[in-house]
């Protein structure tokens, strides 16, 4: 398996490479709004368009927030990056997430900032440690929604719960210290030069509950536009609900950025409070606007990476 990794890795570093992966990654990416373009349409069809501005809006601070949680975390394990740089890391790579196989995002955030000398362990730990942090913060918002879901939401996904004891010892920074150490003496890579702390998890963890509270918004947006009541409830039904989602997505790895998984969650999550009509459209815009500014901050980190490229050129001519 490390030979495999290590192969992939020698292989983004090559320029075509990088070009034709960052290419398949955006057409996969955008297929995956085209794809269902008629069905989005329909979905908005009566949704008050300052709600679905707002969605969007609430959409790209979210994306935003998971940066600032992995830039801090980063800067705990010893490298303080510019907004600038992080930027162009972070949002460039997570576009990575839309290719089956679930690794190519912390693939792509190795190459990238190795770019800007951040020993690729480094960003690999670093992008690992925050997943981490988001299945813990993300479970521990689902053990929170559980009293609240139905019996089929309980029966089919209740089994996430269960994972939040394991993930949050492996979160304990003696605990995970060992654990990255292990995993770098067994591929046969020197260990990490600064451990995780315990100011970095909790930096960390305060940052992605302040993503998942924004993600829950944009849902809880949505919804309302669709017939949910806005109150404080149905706010806190969503802002569990998906972080619900996302965390079973993602631990079923097999489908890109938990497509098909996160939605059925989402959508079992929803029910009893909208029509079968509603849950259907406000899980598909849910998606749609989530991709869209993923592609929208993940283009502009792409640009960026352009211009400093240039820069760097002319600064060296």
């Amino acid at each position: 398996m490390s030979a495999l990794i290590g192969q992939m890795l020698k292989a983004l570093r090559s320029t075509p490479v990088r070009v034709g992966f960052l290419a398949l990654v955006v057409v996969l990416a955008v297929y995956a709004v085209v794809s269902q373009w008629d069905e989005i349409v329909t979905a908005m069809a009566g949704m008050n368009p300052l709600l679905l501005l707002g969605s969007l809006l609430t959409g790209v601070i979210y994306v935003l927030l998971t940066m600032f949680a992995w830039r801090v975390l980063l800067a705990d394990m010893g490298t303080t990056l510019p907004l600038s740089a992080a930027f162009r890391v972070f949002f460039v790579s997570q576009l990575g997430k839309y290719m089956p196989g679930g690794v190519w995002n912390i693939l792509a955030a190795a190459e990238l900032g190795a770019d800007h000398q951040i020993p690729r362990r480094r960003s690999v730990s670093v992008m690992a440690v925050t997943v981490i942090v988001s299945i813990v913060t993300g479970a521990a918002l689902a053990v929170a929604t559980m009293p609240f879901a139905s019996d089929r939401l309980r029966d089919n996904y209740g089994w996430v719960t269960w994972t939040l004891p394991v993930f949050v010892v492996m979160l304990l920074p003696p605990v995970l210290n060992r654990l990255l150490t292990l995993v770098f003496r067994l591929t046969g890579r020197p260990p990490l030069e600064h451990p995780v702390s315990w100011s970095g998890i909790g930096a960390c963890t305060v940052w992605t509950l302040f993503a998942w509270v924004i993600a829950g918004v944009q849902v809880w947006l949505l919804a309302i536009g669709m017939g949910m009541a806005g109150t404080p409830a149905t706010l806190a039904l969503c802002i569990g609900g998906y972080a619900m989602a996302w965390t079973v997505g993602f631990l079923i790895v097999f489908v890109p950025a938990g497509a098909g998984v996160r939605e059925a969650v989402l959508g079992l999550v929803l029910t009893g409070a909208l029509t079968t009509g509603g849950v259907v459209a406000v899980v598909l815009l849910s998606r749609a606007v989530l991709t869209v500014a993923d592609l929208a901050m993940g283009g502009v980190g792409i640009l960026a990476a352009r211009q400093a490229r240039i820069r760097e050129r002319a600064q060296s001519g």
